[in-house]
């Protein structure tokens, strides 16, 4: 039987950037969370939407790094109108 583990979300964002005429459609996404052992796990990914994409796990031993990692993920978003020519946008989550 596999193991089963427990965590307590703290944070969910899901942000999409959307442009049809240039066929742009990206998705990113972070949740945070504190788990079994009090660490705080930062699991952040991003990928066209409709799509698997790519995703990374970080783990901080002080939500306050975690905060600050998350804090830094988010404004380098804010900076899509720059890189990307589209802003990214608060979205209810997708499965």
């Amino acid at each position: 039987m596999p193991m089963q583990t427990a965590v307590l979300l703290d944070r969910l964002v899901w942000l999409e950037a959307v442009d049809v005429p240039r066929n742009i459609a990206r998705r990113y996404n972070i949740i945070q969370a504190r788990d079994l052992f009090g660490h705080m796990i930062v699991e952040y990914g991003w990928g066209r939407i409709g799509t698997r994409g790519q995703v990374r796990t970080v783990s901080f031993a002080q939500g306050a790094d975690a905060d600050r990692f998350v804090k830094t993920l988010l404004r380098r978003r804010a900076g899509a109108p720059r890189r990307i020519g589209v802003s990214y946008r608060a979205c209810p989550p997708h499965p």
